[in-house]
């Protein structure tokens, strides 16, 4: 539940994902080991320095007094320690995630490193990265030697200062020798207890940077409400973008919409075609609440988005990506995603929709068959068939596809095509560069700098020759050139 509360609380796009695993990982364990171990060494050494000091008071009331004076000393340079201690290690420990977000990103892009043959610059980036944990860390050791040193000093001081009034203790008959014995032995293991005392407070304290920085994020409030209840048992699917503005939070001075608004209807297919950075996939983003519009509101069968509830409106709402992520485990488990209890028969059925079954009944294992981290043991068009299959055994009415045909070949897309086709109420929303894909919609958005700028029917908009008109000669004059390229290298294969 807590773990829930974080996704929900994390933006789609994390900046730094590795660092805040790391925190959630490390520092938790951190935290739980200091509290699990801190707080039993804590209440025995307690109970037996108050019993220390019952036997001390009835040797020597005055000498008792003495040592204690070591107390608040030992306080004082334990708490000057902590400050400096405490800075340090959040330091160490944010330095480390660093160097963790480093080697992890490397290792993620490991084709993109080898590609670009910089494989010794990420080394020496990584090395640059150990080399400030490093220095960091040797100034830590540093405080703690000097705190030692100090904290010896001090010992040192006030055993001479028992021993020289023990003795005239002794001589004004004030105490017994065998009494001096006593409290000198007393003395050791209460020293021990109280500096194991404060010591432990001071890990307390060090472990309180780890704790800060794990319920910031267990802590951490949604910038996206979902507190909506709304359940309709009958939703048409009709949706309506109405005035949205909307910059991402990284850059809140460029506004990605501008007063957009944009309608779609059941049973239609709605293609968004334009030029990267337009705001297409932030359409997207936003109708899938990973973001809040700053103006402007979104409807669906004219509620506001916020307003259903959070399960109910993503069982309704499938989005299949340009690049699929899949989860480590086995084909069929990664098409019934967030469906448990779903029959083999719902799997093998969506997955022919998506033109899958083929390649998967001749895996080794069928869908049983392991896909490996993200789905790494899969090519690409084979993930992307799985993720569509497992967008639609959900049967949604809204339905997103986002680029999803640029892996497929071309009788996969077919299939694909002929298997929405079968979904004559449902709301599709397409955002491709495929002049078939678009020309097959049912409205054509054309969005540039955030704004429509054209809207109609692929005859509509060629008939005006606008934007789309420009548009679709650029990709039919790159299609071309693609397709040109591709008979040449088949030919020098072949010779």
């Amino acid at each position: 539940m807590r773990f829930s509360r974080c996704l929900n609380g994390w933006r789609t796009v994390c900046s730094a994902p590795v660092c805040r695993v790391e925190r959630l990982s490390t520092d938790s364990t951190l935290m739980g080991r200091a509290v699990a171990l801190n707080v039993n060494v804590f209440l025995r050494t307690l109970i037996k320095t108050l019993g220390m000091l019952y036997l001390m008071l009835s040797l020597s009331w005055k000498l008792t007094l003495l040592m204690l004076m070591e107390t608040p000393l030992t306080g004082l340079l334990q708490n000057i320690y902590d400050t400096h201690y405490q800075r340090l290690s959040k330091e160490v420990q944010d330095s480390m995630a660093q160097a963790n977000e480093t080697a992890g990103e490397a290792v993620s892009g490991i084709r993109t490193v080898k590609s670009f043959r910089t494989e010794l610059g990420e080394a020496n980036h990584y090395d640059v990265r150990l080399m400030e944990t490093h220095n960091l860390k040797t100034r830590r050791d540093t405080v703690r030697a000097i705190y030692l040193l100090v904290r010896r000093m001090t010992e040192l001081g006030m055993k001479v200062a028992m021993l020289y009034y023990g003795r005239l203790f002794i001589q004004y008959g004030q105490m017994s020798t065998g009494n001096l014995v006593s409290f000198i032995l007393y003395q050791q293991d209460l020293g021990d207890n109280i500096r194991t005392l404060i010591y432990i407070f001071g890990e307390m304290l060090n472990s309180v940077g780890a704790a800060g920085k794990v319920f910031e994020y267990l802590d951490r409030k949604s910038e996206v409400s979902i507190d909506g209840d709304l359940q309709p048992s009958d939703l048409k699917g009709h949706i309506s973008f109405q005035n949205l503005s909307f910059s991402y939070p990284s850059r809140p001075d460029h506004n990605v919409l501008k007063n957009f608004s944009l309608e779609l209807k059941p049973g239609q297919m709605t293609a968004l075609v334009g030029m990267s950075g337009g705001g297409k996939s932030t359409c997207v983003s936003l109708l899938e609440r990973f973001y809040q519009p700053q103006q402007g509101h979104i409807l669906l069968d004219g509620k506001p988005l916020q307003n259903y509830q959070h399960k109910y409106l993503h069982s309704k709402i499938a989005m299949v990506g340009q690049e699929p992520v899949l989860f480590s485990g086995n084909v069929r488990d990664n098409i019934a995603y967030g469906l448990p209890g779903c029959s083999m028969d719902k799997v093998k059925e969506a997955a022919s929709k998506a033109n899958a079954h083929a390649f998967i009944s001749k895996l080794e294992n069928g869908y049983n068959t392991d896909v490996g981290e993200r789905g790494n043991l899969l090519s690409g068009g084979e993930k992307q068939r799985i993720a569509i299959a497992r967008a639609l055994i959900r049967q949604p009415q809204v339905l997103i596809l986002d680029e999803v045909t640029s892996s497929l070949d071309t009788e996969s897309e077919q299939m694909v095509q002929q298997a929405l086709a079968c979904c004559p109420s449902q709301t599709l929303l397409v955002i491709a560069h495929r002049l078939k894909t678009i020309e097959r919609a049912d409205q054509i958005v054309v969005i540039d700098s955030g704004e429509v700028v054209e809207l109609g029917t692929h005859q509509e908009l060629m008939d005006k020759k606008g934007n789309y008109y420009k548009l679709r000669e650029r990709l039919f004059t790159d299609d071309n050139t693609a397709k040109q390229d591709q008979e040449k290298s088949d030919t020098v294969k072949a010779q």
